[in-house]
Order: C-alpha cells, then sequence, then structure tokens
C-alpha cells in the first residue's frame, strides 16, 4: 500500500554541519511509527512526513481547480479561512451567492436536514456522502470541508470513509475522538476514545489518502472532543499526537475563552488550527477577525444555516396557519426569482450554448 511508504523506518540521513542535529524523542500515543525524513532537517521519533504535501509547496501560483489543492493553498497563504456551515443545497447555493471562498458540511446540519433528527451518531455514512456529492457539484473549485464524524467504525471504515469523501470531490474532513456513540461536540456528556484509538484512525486516514492513485491533496484535519472530558491540556497532547500521525489541520472542540484558543494554537505551531463557533455553544462567538488574531487558520459556523432555515421555515409556518396565506413570507420572490438563487440561468445558458431551445422562454 503507497500509504505506508511515509511512515516506514528511514535510513540514516547525513545532516549538513549547518543544521543542528534535533534530539530523538521516545514516540507517544499509539507506539508511532517512524516516517520518511524531511531533507531540511532530522525527523523526529513518530512524526509524518510527506514532502510533496509540505506548505511550502503551496504558497505561490495560480490557485487550483482541484477544490482539495485550492484548500492547501488557502491554508499555505495569508488570511483565515471562512467556511460557512451548510445543511442543503438551498443553504449551499446561499453561500456561494454571498461569496464564500470555502464551505463546511456540518454533521449536526447534515442530519437535521436530511433526516430531521439531533446530531446523536444518528447518521451514516452513506447520509454524509450523498449530501457532499450533491454539495461538490454545485461549485466543484469551491472547497467543501466535511465532518467524517468517528469514521464511522474501525480502521477500513476510516479509510472507505476517505475514499468516498475524496471521490464526491470533498476537499478535506475531519474525523474526532469520540465513541462511536458519538453527539454533537457542544452538547454535555460526551465521552472519548484512548489516545492510542485516535492516533489510530487519524493514520488510517492518512494512509488511506496517500493510497489514492495520482496522488491526493485531500486534507486530513484531527478533531479532539476531550477538552471537556478530560481538560486542556490532554486534548492539545491529542493534538499533537494527531499531528504527528500526519493531521493536517488540528481542531479543538469547545475552546471556551480567547486566551485557552491562542495557547492552543500556540502549542500546536506550526500546523493550522480550526475553530468551530456555535451561537450558544461552548466557544464564544468570535468574529472571523478575532479568530484570525488569535492565531486560528479556520473558522467554522457550523449551524449558521440550519438554525436560520429554523427561524425563517417556523415562522413561514406559523404566519401560513394564521393569516392562511404565504404572501407576507414571501417577501416578494416569485418562483423564477427563487430558481435565480438555485442556477436557472446557468441551465438555460447551457441549453442555449448547445443548440437546445426548451428554455428560450422561462
Amino acid at each position: 500500500m503507497p500509504g505506508l511508504d511515509y511512515y516506514k523506518t528511514p535510513e540514516p540521513v547525513p545532516v549538513q554541519e549547518a543544521v543542528p542535529q534535533t534530539p530523538v524523542e521516545e514516540s507517544s500515543g499509539a507506539n508511532a511509527l517512524i516516517a520518511t525524513p524531511s531533507p531540511e532537517k532530522p525527523l523526529k521519533a513518530g512524526v509524518y512526513y510527506n514532502p510533496r504535501l509540505d506548505p511550502k509547496n503551496f504558497l505561490e501560483g495560480p490557485l487550483s481547480w482541484d477544490a482539495a489543492t485550492r484548500l492547501r493553498q488557502l491554508l499555505a497563504r495569508p488570511g483565515i479561512v471562512v467556511a460557512p456551515g451548510i445543511c442543503d443545497g438551498i443553504s449551499a447555493r446561499c453561500a456561494l451567492e454571498a461569496g464564500f471562498d470555502c464551505l463546511y458540511q456540518s454533521g449536526a446540519a447534515t442530519t437535521a436536514s436530511r433526516l430531521g433528527q439531533p446530531d446523536v451518531a444518528i447518521a451514516t455514512l452513506n447520509d454524509f456522502v450523498q449530501s457532499a456529492q450533491m454539495v461538490c457539484s454545485l461549485s466543484p473549485t469551491t472547497p467543501v470541508i466535511a465532518d467524517a464524524d468517528t469514521g464511522f467504525g474501525g480502521t477500513a471504515m476510516v479509510a472507505r470513509t476517505v475514499y468516498q469523501y475524496a471521490r464526491a470531490g470533498v476537499a478535506g474532513m475531519h474525523i474526532e475522538d469520540q465513541v462511536q456513540t458519538k453527539r454533537c461536540g457542544h452538547l454535555m456528556g460526551k465521552q472519548v476514545v484512548s489516545r492510542e484509538e485516535f492516533i489510530t484512525r487519524i493514520r488510517a486516514a492518512v494512509i488511506a489518502r496517500d493510497s489514492i492513485p495520482g496522488g491526493s491533496n485531500f486534507v486530513i484535519i484531527g478533531r479532539t472532543d476531550s477538552a471537556q472530558v478530560l481538560g486542556m491540556d490532554e486534548a492539545v497532547t491529542r493534538l499533537k499526537l494527531a499531528a504527528d500521525a500526519g493531521a493536517d489541520v488540528c481542531f479543538i472542540e469547545g475552546v471556551k475563552t480567547a486566551e485557552l484558543l491562542t495557547k492552543t494554537v500556540k502549542a500546536l505551531e506550526p500546523k493550522p488550527v480550526l475553530v468551530n463557533v456555535i451561537s450558544g455553544g461552548l466557544t464564544p462567538s468570535f468574529t472571523c477577525k478575532e479568530a484570525e488574531a488569535f492565531g486560528a487558520k479556520i473558522i467554522i459556523f457550523s449551524l449558521v444555516s440550519c438554525v436560520a432555515a429554523v427561524h425563517g421555515i417556523r415562522a413561514a409556518m406559523q404566519s401560513l396557519k394564521k393569516t392562511g396565506t404565504d404572501f407576507s413570507s414571501a417577501k416578494g420572490m416569485d418562483p423564477k426569482a427563487f430558481f435565480e438563487v438555485m442556477g436557472l440561468s446557468d441551465i438555460v445558458d447551457l441549453d442555449a450554448r448547445a443548440g437546445g431551445s426548451a428554455f428560450e422562454v422561462v
């Protein structure tokens, strides 16, 4: 399996005198394996390294048409990546219309919109993949970061998740350390697996990504929910181990203060850190500028679309029930205007350019 190449024990590499030797440390966690050494500096024991995915390779040049490559470019370059949570095709269309450069397929929002259920380990891999296929097809070059929960099982299922997400067009995914009967990260009563099991999940995802023929740039994000269970020190330790195992980005759920976020970012440098903001959740309602000032590289707003949908749809239904008409809730939007948000003009233009006449009048 090609993905295993980056975990093989390296041959001794001569180091130039100008480059100081890095002392070898004991590997932590799940008996972390040794990666192929960087040509720039000696590698610590247990640290994954794939020179093709080094951030410096994504600093220059035009933004790629490939969504995963584009996400790596955004991560390597200045500025925070803002990804609003989307729950369906309508919310995805609205986010794209607003001009966002990255989208976030929230597990909670997807479970709610597709199944009408809470985020308590009810949705399956198939639910998430089907949603991702639709969302990614709307703007194939726009990176979509997708929630992958716990990976939906053991290492084989984690790998299968990576393959299916990548095939669907997802640019990156986050995988967490909750038990299989997981819940939303902003609910109480969470339980987490051992460090070893968490790192096994990360390693399985990395190996699967590196096994994709042609060299995939798919981004692996390690998420820990352990801060509320075992404390911030343990959470940071787990993310350090995840980074050593090959996670491209670190995601600490439920950071409760700006000071803790700043300390976390500092402790995990140079790995980019993702922060999840949910109004009324465990994390304060940081603005994008505030999160960037604290050092976060990605900010996601997981429930921004589905909570807005609940408020809007609830008000519309109550108005219809009370007045017997949808006139006020429509706010002047006729069917054609609605379909324009859904891409009607693109369909009409395609048909005309292809020589069709089906939509000469709409």
